[in-house]
């Protein structure tokens, strides 16, 4: 079991959530044709650094649907199985400081070098194609910021429900019955821009009980249909110290935005604002609460920040 789960009786993970990233995609493929790779040359040249990283490894390699050397190859399949690296034996773990989100940065390799080049290539020519180099300089400008993670302040109310997106909010809306509840909600939505932010954080402390997963259209965020008939991800969690407290995150996918990057799997422990996934561009996040435990402090119009700013407290 990885240090952030605990025995239990829960669903498994749906079989249409088949890696982190269920959509799949084009630099999603490349990846993992890269991962390939990458194993090969290890068993083959540095059978040495194998072995070392077998011995160090925590849990079960069970339904991992490759080999897993290093922490590496846990990027796409970590929700698959509880193989994991203590942290002090993980010599990647500094990739979780820099500063853009880690599920980002195969697309900032595979789309930002060759921009890169394109800008190196339209300056050597000089004379009137350098001032060409602006088009893929604002590009690759726009991808670095898309994919930013900054650090964020989590607040110490304990009573605090924080926001698990950035953006804006768009809807606050009473829901007579929700049925992860049984009862009355309250659903916040929040829209996010291509210009915001896309990591999620978790709300609360909380354990993953159940999760789905549904293929859809692309309609645009701010579309209301959109939260019906687009691709989503929906996590029900419970409190870890109150387990009869429920709460539910639900990531929306957009007009742009298709690939959805969720970590978690039954049973998973978050704390208050830590990272579990993100969604690539544009598009929606909801938080839904049980409608009479809570007060919601938010408003339509509002923009909020994930894992700081806080949309509900508990009564």
């Amino acid at each position: 079991m990885a240090e952030s789960e605990t025995q239990g009786t829960y669903p498994p993970l749906p079989e249409n959530i088949s890696s982190v990233q269920p959509g799949g995609g084009i630099c999603y493929q490349i990846e993992l044709a890269w991962g390939r790779w990458r194993r090969f040359y290890l068993r083959t040249f540095r059978g040495g650094y194998v072995e070392r990283l077998a011995s160090l490894r925590k849990g079960d390699l069970a339904g991992a649907p490759h080999e897993i050397l290093d922490p590496r190859d846990l990027k796409y399949c970590e929700n698959l199985c509880s193989a994991h690296w203590l942290s002090v034996d993980d010599p990647f773990k500094w990739r979780d400081r820099l500063p853009f989100a880690r599920w980002g940065l195969a697309e900032l390799q595979i789309m930002g070098w060759p921009l890169l080049a394109m800008i190196g290539f339209l300056l050597w020519l000089g004379c009137w194609w350098q001032w060409l180099a602006v088009v893929p300089a604002v590009i690759l400008v726009l991808i670095i910021y898309f994919f930013r993670d900054p650090v964020r302040e989590i607040p110490a109310d304990p009573a605090a429900i924080v926001s698990p997106a950035d953006g804006t909010i768009a809807e606050v809306t009473e829901l007579d019955h929700y049925d992860f509840f049984d009862g009355p909600a309250m659903r916040i939505g929040i829209f996010l821009s291509i210009f915001n932010v896309h990591v999620n954080r978790a709300p609360r402390a909380a354990r993953v009980v159940d999760m789905h997963y549904k293929p859809g259209e692309f309609l645009n965020a701010l579309n209301p249909e959109s939260a019906l008939r687009n691709e989503y991800m929906w996590i029900g969690m419970e409190e870890i110290d109150h387990p009869e407290q429920k709460l539910a995150v639900r990531a929306i996918s957009g007009l742009i935005a298709r690939r959805i990057v969720c970590t978690l799997r039954p049973g998973k422990e978050v704390q208050r604002g830590e990272k579990f996934g993100m969604i690539k561009l544009g598009s929606r996040t909801e938080l839904i609460l049980p409608r009479d435990a809570v007060e919601v402090t938010t408003a339509v119009g509002d923009r909020v920040l994930a894992g700081s700013t806080i949309l509900a407290r508990y009564r």
